[in-house]
Formats: structure tokens, C-alpha cells, sequence
């Protein structure tokens, strides 16, 4: 092992805040990993974390090697793929993350066919329906579902989704069909909530343009999946984009609300930081994702509509 793969593992271990985590993800045991991270110290003759039996925190030289160590990493992985961009073989690791649901029916289909066309770059792929922070989070890229913020990163566009109200017709023979907006007040509305969520309230078009609704419920989760089993069991309604809930609209199993009113469309994309698409790898994968995306989301519209 080279000292760049030392490094990078180190920055890992930071990053993920474990000596395991760190080595899974740069495909090491938790053994292995251990014991490079004590070469590493030995070899600097400094201790790089205080170690505990529930923590592992790094020392304060530690965060200065860090911010060291991931300059060096980052200007060895550029000028490599730089090379192999010339060589017409980007190649290179890849982080991107992406929300729960549309990760597993968008993102995750199209991953095989673009392994297939670059053999050279590895993906590891995050699902998770919290905020994410690109540079906080350290990934490369991130698919984006819903309002877009002014956060700095560059911006690919895939499609602006139609969102969804509704409930299985078990929970509307129980409980009764809304007709107003205003009638959600009343009903179990099944909510997104994560930290720095903001779902407490669910914009609705009225007369005079979209309106915030105060909605409630007696339960709630971080996973957008969860909140469509329940859904689906009778248990609430929910507030979903329509490639969601295409094909259980179009079975029946979910039965759209006040269609007059619809949620303004959730914009769907990729972010990413401009400076890095200088990178072949970056670049081939957003070109490709973006395309196969638009047409993954298409097809989830497509059996509603059949």
C-alpha cells in the first residue's frame, strides 16, 4: 500500500468518524484499516486520535494533517484523471448521493449500463432523504428532489416532477375524502421529517397562487419509502412526486386528492460544485446520468398514463 492509499484512508476516518466505516469505504477491513492507521502515526510520531470505547475523535494535529492530506489527495486524483482523460479512460472514484425512493427507481437502473460504459470508475452510491451538504458530506455530486436553494453548486436539470396527494381507499372510507385544502387539517397527513426538515406545512395551490397548510399527523419518519408503506396500508395521506405513486394510482392501491389544488412541481437534478467538472469523470457521469434519468423518470410516468 502507497502512502496516497494511507491518506486517503485517513481522510475517510475523519470524514465517517470511524476507524471501520473509514476502511469499508476505501475496501479495507476494520483490521487492516487499524493497523494502517497506526503505521501512519508511528510513521508521523504523533497520535491522531483519541481513541475510546464509544469515540474515536481526532486530535488537533490530526485536523491540521487532514486539511493537508485532502489538498494532496485532491491534487493527485486531479492530475490523474486528467491523464487518463487524455487517455480516453476516465477513471477515478466517484461519491454521489441521492433521495431514498428516487434513488432506488431512477438513480440505482442506471448505474449497471454506465459501469458498463466506464469500467475504469467506481461509484459509491448514498441514499438518504435528509439535507445533504456536498462538501460537508464529502461526495462529488448529489441528485436533488424538491426547492432549490442558492447554495453555489452548478445545477443540472432532469425534470420538474408533478407531486401528489393521496391515500389508499381504505383510509378514505374510514376517514372521509378532503375536498379543500383546507379539510387536510382534519386528516392524518403522513410527513417527511428529518433534521432541519421544514415539512410541517405542505404548499398547496389556491385562488390567489401556492399556500402553505398547516398539516398534521400521528406519526412521521425520514424515510420517504416508509411513508408510502404506510400510505399504502391505509394509515395517512401523503404528499409524494408522481413517479412515486404512478404505477399504485394507476392499480388503485392510492387515489389522488384535490387535484385542483396540486403541490407545485419538486425540481429534480444534480448538484455539484462548478470546479469539478474540469474532471473526466465527473463529467462523463452527469452527461450520462442526466440522460438516463429523464428517460427512467418517463418511464415511471408512462404506466400511469397506459
Amino acid at each position: 500500500m502507497t502512502h496516497i492509499d494511507s491518506l486517503r484512508l485517513f481522510i475517510r476516518v475523519v470524514e465517517l468518524g470511524s476507524i471501520t466505516a473509514g476502511g469499508r469505504d476505501v475496501r479495507m477491513t476494520p483490521a487492516v484499516a487499524s493497523n494502517r492507521i497506526r503505521a501512519l502515526e508511528q510513521a508521523l510520531g504523533i497520535q491522531l486520535f483519541n481513541r475510546t470505547t464509544r469515540k474515536l475523535k481526532p486530535t488537533e494535529a490530526a485536523q491540521l494533517y487532514y486539511e493537508h492530506a485532502r489538498r494532496i489527495v485532491d491534487a493527485v486524483e486531479e492530475a490523474d484523471a486528467q491523464m487518463a482523460g487524455y487517455a480516453g479512460r476516465p477513471r477515478g472514484t466517484i461519491r454521489v448521493a441521492a433521495p431514498l425512493v428516487a434513488g432506488k427507481t431512477i438513480v440505482g437502473p442506471i448505474i449497471p449500463a454506465f459501469a458498463d460504459a466506464y469500467p475504469d470508475i467506481e461509484l459509491r452510491v448514498r441514499l438518504t432523504d435528509r439535507t445533504i451538504d456536498v462538501f460537508d458530506d464529502s461526495l462529488d455530486l448529489v441528485f436533488f428532489l424538491g426547492e432549490l436553494h442558492d447554495s453555489g453548486l452548478s445545477w443540472a436539470h432532469i425534470a420538474d416532477c408533478d407531486r401528489v396527494i393521496c391515500a389508499a381507499p381504505s383510509y378514505l372510507a374510514r376517514h372521509g375524502t378532503p375536498e379543500r385544502p383546507e379539510d387536510l387539517a382534519a386528516h392524518n397527513c403522513l410527513l417527511l421529517r428529518y433534521p432541519r426538515s421544514s415539512e410541517y406545512y405542505w404548499v398547496l395551490t389556491g385562488a390567489d397562487g401556492p399556500q402553505k397548510m398547516l398539516v398534521k399527523g400521528s406519526f412521521d419518519a425520514d424515510d420517504s419509502g416508509l411513508l408510502l408503506e404506510w400510505a399504502l396500508a391505509g394509515a395517512g395521506i401523503v404528499n409524494r412526486p408522481r413517479f412515486e405513486v404512478a404505477a399504485d394510482l394507476a392499480a388503485g392501491r392510492l387515489v389522488e386528492l384535490l387535484s385542483g389544488h396540486a403541490p407545485p412541481p419538486a425540481r429534480f437534478g444534480l448538484l455539484y460544485p462548478h470546479s469539478r467538472m474540469r474532471n473526466p469523470k465527473l463529467k462523463v457521469f452527469v452527461d450520462f446520468a442526466v440522460r438516463e434519468a429523464k428517460k427512467a423518470h418517463q418511464r415511471l410516468l408512462s404506466v400511469e398514463a397506459a
